[in-house]
Order: structure tokens, then C-alpha cells, then sequence
């Protein structure tokens, strides 16, 4: 991968959620006195909201080279448009649950190596999604992923760690019900049956989950597989294949992948979640663009694809 020139960060916005800093404060301290001993100014703020961190980030746009999202990925979605609105770069101090986006850029669940590459200041640009107006990094789901977001409890999330999405799995499992879908991919229309659509822009969702197997945050394009209605035993047989993104290896998903993708769905109005939030309903029409933001990432990351790869 051809590497982007680093730039100096010099005035950096540290925006901290709360609930997720419980426990991490001493690497936090010893993470900002590093970044400042290299030369960087850097404001920590925790927030008390996505509103409130969407204005900090307004407020100081004009004076601000780096805004570094310390939380998981529902703290890091909420402020994706005004991101691209401000023409920020951001870095990710991994705080979260799942850390889909941080998996997706090649950043470990390691506060001290996410301040090294923050130091580093090697740079590529992403894709962000959106969906009827809402933005999203990962994925976004109808159907059964949303009552697995329904079933995920703050407490069980805060005890079980990841293992609380395969609880939340097992148990929406028992609540999937079919319904009809027309996709429409770039102009191409498909009509299927459904328990399940998700619609991927990053590589990682859920905990882990691997959206498509070459599936990249950089590609341009989104990720569309659909589970076909079936027996609870064969959707068990499936998880690992889903888990792994291999899911073109079974008949009972479909898959597919566009730059625009159009769902309409029977009934109509059902709910879609994205990165792990209620946002909007059917019909949804759902969108990349390409290169939207600048994040922080590991030089070389192999979870990008390389330039290159991209122009061809």
C-alpha cells in the first residue's frame, strides 16, 4: 500500500465518552502527556452527548488539525457527519464493546499502541455510508440484525464484553419473521424473500462479524448479503460462515454489492439500524462515498486496500 505523506497534528480535540472512560483514565493521562511531549496541543473533553460533541467539534474547527474519538463505535458514528462536514481528520482510541471501525482500520484494542499511532500521524482516506440521510461506518442491518440490537443490554455489554452479542443473537433468533424485499443495486433489481439484510461499508460489524470476505473501508462499493428464510438449526449451521464472511459459500444468502443500493421491503416501514442505532425505516436508499474522510491507521494496514487496487 502506498503510504500517504504524514502530516504534523500540532492542536489535536480529545473527545472522550464517559461511560467508556471508566477504567482506562490512567492510560488516557500517560496517552495525552505522550502526544504532548511530542509537541502536540491537545484539549480533553468528555461529552455529555452526540449533540454536544458535534458542537465542540464545530466550535473548534478553524483551530483544530486532529480530533481524536476516544469510545466505541456508536460514539464514533455519531459524529461522522460533521466530520465530513468539517473537513477533519480522526483518530480512534478503542473504548467500545465491539470496536468494528477499529478492527475495520487495523488499529488493535490497545490503548498505548492506538497513542503510538496517533504519534505516528500516518494517515489514509475512508468510505463513509449513508442511509436515507443518517451516516454509518460499518453496517446496517433490517430484519433480525435489529432485534439482535434490541436484545444488547448496556449491563450485559459492560459484563460479557462481545459474548453479550451472541447472547443477543441466540435469543432475536427466536423472534426472526420473513419479509419481502426488492433490491435495487446500481439500476439492477433483485426480488427475494428474508429474514435478514445487512448492507456493509467497513469490513468488520457486530462484535467481530466479517461483513464479506473482500469487503475493504476503502473499496468505494457496499456489501449486501440477505438471509433466506430457513430452520433454526440451519441458520445455526451458518454462523460460521457469516462470522468469517464467507457467506457467497451457501445458497440460502444472497449476495451482491453496489455503489447505490435501493431497498423496498413488505411491509413496508421496517425499522433499519446502523452501526448499532435506530436511524430510519424502508424504503432505504443507501449510498457510499468514496474517500470521505482522513483517519489515523497503521502504516501498511492489510485490512485497507491499497491505492493502487483502487484506480484499477
Amino acid at each position: 500500500m502506498t503510504n500517504q505523506a504524514e502530516s504534523t497534528v500540532r492542536r489535536a480535540l480529545l473527545l472522550v465518552n464517559p461511560d467508556s472512560r471508566h477504567g482506562a483514565g490512567a492510560d488516557l493521562d500517560r496517552g495525552m502527556d505522550s502526544l504532548r511531549a511530542a509537541g502536540m496541543e491537545v484539549e480533553l473533553l468528555e461529552s455529555s452527548g452526540a449533540g454536544a460533541a458535534r458542537q465542540a467539534i464545530r466550535d473548534r474547527r478553524e483551530h483544530l488539525d486532529l480530533v481524536i474519538l476516544a469510545g466505541g463505535d456508536g460514539t464514533i458514528s455519531s459524529v461522522a457527519g460533521t466530520l465530513l462536514d468539517c473537513e477533519l481528520p480522526f483518530a480512534i482510541l478503542p473504548l467500545g464493546t465491539a470496536n468494528d471501525l477499529a478492527r475495520s482500520l487495523g488499529i488493535e484494542a490497545d490503548l498505548p499502541r492506538a497513542f503510538e499511532l496517533i504519534r505516528a500521524g500516518h494517515r489514509e482516506r475512508i468510505d463513509l455510508a449513508e442511509v436515507n440521510g443518517h451516516y454509518f461506518f460499518n453496517a446496517a442491518n433490517l430484519g433480525l440484525g435489529t432485534k439482535v440490537t434490541e436484545e444488547l443490554e448496556d449491563e450485559a455489554k459492560a459484563r460479557l464484553g462481545v459474548f453479550a452479542y451472541l447472547k443477543a443473537v441466540i435469543a432475536a433468533l427466536t423472534r426472526a419473521e420473513q419479509f419481502r424485499v426488492e433490491a435495487e443495486l446500481d439500476g439492477e433489481c433483485h426480488r427475494f424473500r428474508s429474514i435478514q439484510v445487512a448492507v456493509g461499508n467497513g469490513r468488520f460489524y457486530g462484535g467481530g462479524n466479517v461483513v464479506e470476505r473482500e469487503a475493504r473501508i476503502n473499496d468505494g462499493r457496499l456489501s449486501l448479503y440477505s438471509l433466506r428464510p430457513q430452520r433454526l438449526w440451519e441458520l445455526l449451521s451458518l454462523a460460521p460462515l457469516l462470522r468469517h464472511g464467507e457467506h457467497r459459500l451457501a445458497r440460502r444468502v444472497f449476495n451482491a454489492a453496489g455503489r447505490e443500493i435501493l431497498i423496498r421491503t413488505r411491509p413496508t416501514g421496517m425499522a433499519v439500524h446502523a452501526d448499532g442505532e435506530p436511524v430510519t425505516e424502508t424504503p432505504a436508499m443507501f449510498k457510499v462515498i468514496p474517500a470521505a474522510l482522513e483517519a489515523i491507521v497503521p502504516a501498511g494496514a492489510r485490512v485497507l486496500q491499497d491505492r493502487e487496487s483502487r484506480q484499477s
